[in-house]
């Protein structure tokens, strides 16, 4: 892989993860429920699943779902039943935001790993993502060398940015004044997460 194929490829990713989307919903409710540690522990387990896509990418995922619609819907379908249920919970503040800051409840490093590396598993956006840009570099997949960059890459980029997220919401200063706000947080992400999850079903 020559630098400048890799230098696309990095911007690929670090445009995807800087996208907004379910994945920055997620990880803000962590960092700011949880606390700092949670919310790294949420961004380097929604990596990890990044990680897995591209491996799943480079051994032919994207001709799979290009090929059997079927399992693409199953995927994008899971993916909006997932989707929704975060934001019935969020608007319920069962778990969320709201919940937890007026509680004083930590969240579990467990929970905080598991719903982040759900999310990017089960996440239609990341699978389109990868489908749509990522699945160009397949054919760079046949050295090891390659794969392993392929692979590393976007699992690095989308840990480091959502780390750097954490930092910054885990401040303080910003949880000090978003803790007035949490309520209405809740209340917004839920609705964004069940209109993403109806998107979903509608365009499949």
């Amino acid at each position: 892989m020559t630098l400048t194929v890799w230098f696309s490829l990095l911007l690929i990713c670090l445009l995807g993860a800087m996208s907004p989307g379910p994945s920055l919903a997620m990880i803000a409710k962590h960092s700011l429920a949880g606390g700092r540690l949670n919310g790294l522990v949420a961004a380097w387990a929604h990596a990890f699943g990044i990680g897995l896509y591209a491996f799943a990418t480079i051994i032919g995922l994207a001709v799979l779902l290009e090929q059997s619609p079927l399992v693409f819907k199953g995927i994008s379908y899971a993916g909006a039943g997932y989707l929704a249920y975060l934001g019935f919970n969020a608007l319920r503040s069962k778990g969320g935001v709201a919940a937890k800051l007026e509680a004083g409840e930590k969240m579990s490093y467990w929970q905080s790993a598991r719903e982040a590396f759900l999310l990017s598993l089960l996440s239609p956006k990341i699978a389109l993502f990868f489908i749509a840009l990522f699945s160009q570099f397949v054919a760079l997949g046949n050295d090891i060398t390659n794969q392993i960059i392929i692979v590393s890459t976007p699992l690095i980029i989308d840990g480091l940015w959502y780390s750097f997220i954490t930092l910054i919401l885990s401040s303080p200063l910003v949880v000090d004044r978003i803790r007035s706000k949490a309520q209405l947080i809740d209340r917004l992400s839920g609705v964004v997460l069940i209109l993403l999850a109806v998107r979903v079903v509608v365009t499949v």
